[in-house]
């Protein structure tokens, strides 16, 4: 982070990177999660679920993106191993065992809401002390209640089959 930057910001840093580490390691999860089910799945509704879940699965990638550049800004690195993520998360994200698109819908369900809950604790933790991480995770903030409306409106459309 530049001198100035570092100046202004008035958060505990070293939280601030734990914090983003974990919706970094969430967020790669999540994308691959979307993105496996997006070619697994079967059942009601799949065009349509294809298509929202490889559009959720590059949002997703791009939430990556932007925890990793603001991580880097803040002088450190977005964890390198993929091994780490898993152990990192806090939203766990189900194995798309079953192509089911009812089944993988719900597992989609699930990890938003996890989701929206991580970036509300960044806004929380950001709110007039870190105004760069703020912003950010406040537009994932929308974006994560958009997914979860959407898994929402599928497992209620699965209602008329």
């Amino acid at each position: 982070m530049g001198e100035v930057a570092q100046k202004i910001s008035n958060v505990d840093k070293q939280e601030l990177i734990k914090i983003l580490q974990c919706a970094f390691a969430e967020e790669w999860l999540a994308f691959y999660q979307y993105w496996v089910g997006a070619k697994i799945a079967e059942g009601i509704e799949r065009p349509k679920i294809v298509e929202e879940f490889e559009e959720h699965a590059n949002e997703e990638l791009k939430h990556a993106g932007w925890i990793a550049e603001r991580i880097i800004q803040l002088g450190d690195k977005p964890l390198l191993d993929p091994d780490e993520w898993k152990k990192q998360a806090k939203c766990k994200y189900e194995i798309p065992l079953n192509e089911d698109t009812k089944v993988l819908v719900e597992q989609n369900l699930i990890a938003e809401r996890c989701a929206i809950k991580r970036y509300q604790q960044l806004c929380e933790f950001c709110d007039n002390k870190d105004f760069e991480t703020f912003r950010i995770s406040r537009k994932i903030l929308k974006e994560e209640i958009e997914h979860e409306q959407e898994m929402e409106d599928f497992k209620a459309d699965f209602k008329y089959y």
